[in-house]
């Protein structure tokens, strides 16, 4: 079986029977490890050049080896094609040939902040706190219509790598639950906050980002993605009963709008699922991931399966720390065996995965490793 015809059969009521693996947040991977996955400038993921893009995506995806990969989206094509990089004086700047304007690139950092990214660690000095305020903060998606994807040209590098990889390999796109993007709203102190005395108004809010998140989930099946990864987090620290209200029925609608487009909806929920075990089962979506144990709470991979009972797939949660990146060679293979036997008592509806970003400290080797482990023993 291909790596994607896996995926596809483990997301299905009969499962699988060659069990997948995968890793999750391969951008944070690729961010630890570009020395290690390619021989290409770092700057190659910031050019406006096509083939520099499936350059590297193509070294990555052998160099790892997991069965399936980050669908990506590119500029149009009447922007990028008044771009260049320059480097000067060993900085890096990427110039707009048609306005002049230089703007100068930052290297990732090894397991640091992105400059580039809003979303990390959000401190706004006003809180929103009207529907008005919300609407100026969360406006509605463009006007633009997804047809244009192909047209004008955001939709040549998946082309490409779909081209490539497309028939071997799963290909997923990402996005973030409504009441997690209220994050970039109020921050952290002022999200729970609002969800604890103003329930109503943290409502209205995940209406309108469920709009974006909705615009996204059709923009992924625009690209030709297989599967839509939902990302969730900080939510575990809300009531169950705020949880239930607040944002159940927003990811039950972003799962519902996945499968009409043809897709896959792969539950990720960050933290401690203790209080929300039916919530979380009860969203409909095709596969369920959880963290690995940890921050003082326990997600044994026998439990999670117990409570599924083959109601929807599930992923691994391998220790990204104590395992894959601490533990012997044995230690790796026992518990990936470990955690596909529980897989098959879901019905082998089952991938093989990590809890968490493989860390910066895990060699490309040792990921590699885990893949062909996984692979070999989910074929017994």
């Amino acid at each position: 079986m291909t790596g994607r015809a896996k995926i596809a059969a483990a997301f299905s009521r009969e499962g699988t029977r060659e069990i997948p693996v995968v890793i999750c947040y391969e951008g944070i991977y690729l961010r630890d490890h570009w020395s290690q996955l390619t021989d290409f400038p770092w700057w190659y993921q910031f050019s406006p050049d096509l083939g520099h893009h499936v350059q590297w995506r193509s070294e990555v995806i052998e160099k790892t080896g997991q069965d399936w990969f980050a669908l990506p989206a590119f500029s149009p094509r009447h922007v990028r094609e008044n771009l260049s990089i320059e480097e000067r004086n060993g900085e890096v700047f990427r110039v707009d040939n048609l306005t002049g304007e230089v703007a100068q690139l930052i290297e990732p950092r090894i397991a640091g902040w992105d400059p580039n990214c809003a979303m990390q660690s959000v401190h706004p000095g006003h809180l929103v706190e009207t529907n008005e305020e919300v609407d100026r903060s969360v406006p509605p998606p463009g006007p633009e219509s997804l047809a244009s994807l192909k047209v004008d040209g955001r939709r040549d590098l998946a082309a490409r790598m779909l081209e490539q990889f497309g028939e071997e390999l799963y290909p997923v796109c990402h996005v973030a639950s409504p009441l997690w993007l209220c994050y970039s709203l109020w921050g952290f102190e002022g999200m729970m906050i609002m969800v604890a005395s103003r329930p109503e108004l943290v409502r209205y809010a995940c209406e309108r980002f469920l709009l974006h998140s909705l615009h996204q989930v059709r923009a992924a099946a625009a690209l030709g993605a297989a599967g839509i990864w939902i990302e969730e987090c900080l939510t575990d620290m809300v009531s169950p009963e705020a949880f239930a209200a607040l944002n159940l029925p927003f990811v039950r609608q972003l799962v519902e709008a996945i499968r009409n487009e043809g897709m896959h909806s792969i539950y990720y929920y960050c933290g401690d699922p203790a209080g929300k075990w039916e919530a979380l089962l009860s969203t409909g979506a095709d596969a369920l991931s959880l963290e690995e144990s940890k921050k003082g709470f326990v997600i044994d991979i026998e439990e999670v399966v117990a409570r599924t009972e083959g109601r929807c797939a599930v992923l691994g949660n391998l220790d990204a720390v104590g395992v894959l990146q601490n533990g012997t060679e044995a230690q790796l293979r026992a518990e990936i065996s470990r955690q596909i036997a529980a897989g098959r008592r879901n019905g082998s509806r089952f991938v093989v995965s990590l809890g968490s970003p493989v860390t910066p400290g895990t060699p490309v080797e040792r990921v590699r490793l885990y893949c062909d482990m996984a692979r070999d023993l989910g074929c017994r």
